[in-house]
């Protein structure tokens, strides 16, 4: 599981009294759990998503002092609602829009809505065992939450961004170095996305029933493309970003709880538990990529791989026929079921990727369709779609595509032309450790 070093703010909070380090575990432990809970309560009272974040964030660097000075509260997470909350209407007060917003509030306070005080253990509820929101609507708050962070008025970039800040709790620092962009670009992407949010008018609200399909298919992808960069870096000097790739997972699984109707939100969540079972053994010991064919299988996390064919039974079970995630689901499953490369279904791994070239078609899809061809009945083939492939154009720049033609050339001896490949990928290639893999075979050829 990530784990997050600090909350957003923290490092703004320590100019004052010294922080116990008891109070930041307590706070980074609550905001690693509660924090799509939180803010989606806070979206929810305030109307407004962004200052709702503002706040959130607000509320944690002020709890660093206070649970410093006075301990953790009975409710921590009642805490820092209410301090949000306070800290929203201040934020009205200042900028002197007594509205209707403002005029809701000051309402729910007199009501006795929230009964947190500033700080101590004022901030818990009446009952330490109460929740400090509606339990009927959490779901739907985090699920708002979601669909807002994933809005199609963002760029994908922004997205990313914004669903592993707002709902999956990390910080800006933590992003950058997941990513490799300086933290001032994440910083300067989560703003501009909230802006974009505000100026949009976007209302923080599930969309209705008739939107949700197409808006689903949003929030899928941006949790794709983080467990994507998670499990095969696209640069730098390491394989895997497991910090990454878990917090997908753990997002897809809150996912699949919420909307546990969706095939597809499970077939999702069945990739990534069957693909990240494997990375105990895509690595060596110094770091080195390890190729599905050595991989030690018996380091394979027997756990992930139930819980991922049991998602898998959950999408197929709807009826309704596997989407791109359940397809590519299965396609791992048959890896992950396999006792070995040469014993893996591999006819049927062709099938799926055919049906997946149907339903969603790319010349990625293509190209590791022509992997699993070459497997089930011979190298020749396979050549063949490649070439068709290398000659459309469509990945050129790629390094995906010359050094699958070189494997392939490989097979068939052709071992100049084959090195030659091999070095090109290894050049167009921006990770480290793959770039070592495809030099290393190069060179064997010589």
């Amino acid at each position: 599981m990530a784990r997050a070093d600090r909350p957003a703010l923290m490092s703004e909070a320590t100019d004052g009294p010294p922080i116990a380090e008891s109070a930041r575990r307590a706070v980074e432990a609550v905001w690693r759990i509660e924090s799509a809970r939180i803010v989606g309560a806070l979206a929810r009272y305030t109307g407004d998503f962004a200052l709702a974040e503002d706040v959130a964030q607000e509320a944690l660097a002020q709890a660093l002092v206070a649970w410093s000075r006075d301990g953790a509260p009975a409710s921590p997470v009642g805490w820092l609602l209410a301090t949000g909350r306070r800290r929203a209407i201040d934020a009205f007060r200042r900028a002197s829009t007594l509205d209707e917003r403002y005029a809701a509030l000051a309402g729910r306070l007199a009501e006795g809505e929230f009964s947190a005080g500033a700080a101590g253990t004022a901030g818990a509820p009446e009952r330490p065992d109460d929740l400090p929101w509606d339990p009927d609507r959490v779901d739907d708050d985090v699920l708002a939450l979601m669909f807002t962070a994933c809005h199609p008025v963002l760029s994908p970039e922004a997205r990313v961004a914004l669903t592993l800040r707002v709902v999956g709790g990390l910080s800006s620092e933590e992003i950058a170095r997941a990513f490799l962009v300086p933290t001032a670009t994440v910083q300067a992407r989560i703003t501009r996305a909230k802006k974009t949010i505000a100026a949009a008018r976007v209302p923080f609200e599930l969309p209705p029933s008739q939107e949700r399909p197409a808006r689903l298919g949003g929030v899928l992808s941006v949790l794709y493309v983080i467990y994507t960069e998670g499990s095969t870096a696209t640069s730098g000097d390491r394989l895997l970003r497991p910090d990454l790739a878990y917090e997908a997972v753990r997002l897809a699984r809150m996912l699949a709880a919420l909307l546990p109707g969706e095939p597809e939100v499970h077939g999702l969540l069945a990739l990534f538990e069957l693909t990240s079972a494997r990375f105990p053994a895509r690595t060596g010991p110094d770091g080195e990529a390890v190729l599905l064919e050595d991989q030690d299988r018996r380091l394979w996390d027997r756990s992930a791989i139930r819980r991922g064919l049991a998602a898998l039974g959950r999408a197929a079970a709807a009826g309704r026929g596997l989407g791109p995630y359940g397809l590519q689901a299965a396609i791992a499953a048959c890896h992950a079921t396999a006792p070995s490369v040469p014993q893996t279904d591999w006819e049927r791994v062709v099938l799926l990727y055919e049906a997946l070239g149907r339903v969603a078609p790319s010349p990625v899809v293509e190209v590791n369709r022509a992997v699993a061809v070459a497997m089930a009945s011979g190298p020749h083939q396979a050549l063949l779609m490649v070439d068709d492939l290398a000659a459309s154009g469509r990945l050129s720049g790629s390094h995906l595509l010359p050094s699958v033609r070189g494997e392939l050339l490989i097979r068939l001896g052709r071992t100049a032309e084959a090195r030659a490949e091999l070095e090109l990928a290894a050049r167009l290639c921006r990770n480290t450790r793959e770039r070592a893999v495809l030099l290393r075979k190069a060179a064997a050829l010589q």
